[in-house]
């Protein structure tokens, strides 16, 4: 395995992170500021306990989740998308590297930079809403499977994009709506009984399920269906990718 490329293209993706420290880090964070002090300070404040745990707690996993697909699809996409852009993406081909090593020096670089911003976020909200956190090996490898299965996601749509507005397509409409309502801001368990049933059908509520188990010990789905979930989209994700250059696919402009 080439370490020498791989550690290459992750140290670019993450020197591009801290150039753009504002847009990559900065803004996610502020933006999820501002649903803390909405949903959590004022907001929560006058709703009751859901499960025994406060409403801003309640939300805080949702909102990390919230935050972690959508950076992490998209600094994936992004970052596999720009070479094919400017034409840079030559060099990398002509580079004695694998496909399998350029795929974990991309999606190594986004997962790492979706697990500092959830980080960031957990730290922010304390300063909002008071929390406590049942299981944090289990909320911590919850956070970093989730940032590598859905970096791998959005490498997938960079490698599928041929322009700028396929790239913000799946995070603006499909991911961000299914996470609003895959229980997010509430139990689902707070549902009518057909639309909880309907509900099971969103990927999205096993992973925030089993993410906020970890915070309250308590969740809307059991905990082994949920990682099961997650471990599951990964292997989807990863064979997509075996598949798409196993099957002679090029990275092109």
């Amino acid at each position: 395995m080439n370490i020498h490329g791989i550690r290459a293209i992750y140290r670019f993706e993450m020197a591009r992170t801290f150039r753009t420290l504002m847009q990559s880090i900065a803004a996610p964070v502020l933006s999820t500021s501002l649903y803390f002090i909405v949903f959590g300070a004022a907001i929560g404040s006058r709703m009751g306990d859901i499960d025994g745990v406060s409403y801003g707690a309640f939300i805080i996993p949702g909102l990390i989740m919230l935050s972690l697909l959508g950076e992490s699809i998209s600094n994936a996409a992004f970052g596999i998308y720009m070479p094919k852009w400017v034409g840079t993406v030559y060099e990398l081909l002509s580079a004695p590297i694998s496909w399998f090593e350029v795929v974990i020096g991309y999606v190594g670089a986004a997962a790492t930079k979706s697990v500092i911003l959830g980080l960031l976020i957990l730290l922010t909200a304390r300063f909002f809403v008071d929390y406590e956190i049942a299981h944090p090996f289990w909320m911590f490898g919850f956070l970093v499977l989730t940032a590598i299965t859905f970096s791998l996601f959005g490498f997938i749509i960079g490698l599928w994009a041929d322009d700028f507005q396929k790239l913000q397509v799946v995070p603006l409409m499909v991911i961000t709506p299914l996470t609003f309502l895959g229980g997010a801001f509430y139990s689902i368990s707070m549902l009518p009984p057909l639309w909880q049933k309907v509900t099971l059908f969103n990927p999205v509520v096993y992973l925030i399920s089993g993410f906020r188990w970890s915070f309250t010990g308590r969740a809307d789905v059991h905990i082994a269906v949920s990682a099961g979930m997650t471990l599951g989209f990964l292997v989807i994700c990863l064979g997509i990718v075996w598949w798409i250059f196993r099957s002679g696919w090029k990275l092109r402009t």
